[in-house]
């Protein structure tokens, strides 16, 4: 029998965009609640990160916007790509996440989805801050010149 190569060995899909537009204050690892096939796409690493926000509603945590693709070779039991998903926190990290959350200014962005040890879907949240212009600006110059700097090395 044929090994399944469809599946990556080791899944990290990064938002990338988070990190240019917040500055991090405290990062979290949540666990996800996901239905059927969710996790196959994960695995597949069809999931994109980029337009997702976490907000709460009950005293518990949510991911909107997360994109999911579906999963290919599933028949009529498919999930829907764009979904709100329960993230699983403890309730200090919960309470924790919240006090700091009604402060002005911040917010809970999803960092990275990874399947750890176990398993299991894991996600990186983020609390942050949103940056101005001239911190982006002083971001992308860093960037520039480490860059030139790694080139004169080579």
């Amino acid at each position: 029998m044929a090994k399944d190569n469809r599946f990556q060995k080791t899944i990290n899909i990064k938002n990338k965009k988070a990190g240019f537009e917040f500055e991090f204050i405290d990062k979290f690892t949540a666990g996800l609640v996901l239905k059927g096939t969710e996790i196959k796409s994960i695995r597949e690493g069809k999931v994109s990160l980029t337009e997702a926000f976490c907000f709460f509603r009950n005293n518990e945590l949510f991911i909107r916007q997360m994109h999911i693709a579906p999963y290919s070779f599933a028949a009529s039991y498919n999930h829907d790509a764009v979904r709100e998903r329960k993230l699983l926190l403890s309730k200090k990290e919960l309470d924790k996440l919240s006090r700091k959350f009604e402060e002005k200014g911040l917010s809970i962005i999803p960092v990275r989805i990874f399947i750890n040890d176990r398993g299991l879907a894991k996600m990186e949240i983020a609390l942050g801050k949103g940056k101005k212009l001239h911190d982006k600006r002083q971001d992308i110059k860093n960037k520039d010149a480490k860059r030139d700097l790694d080139r004169m090395a080579d």
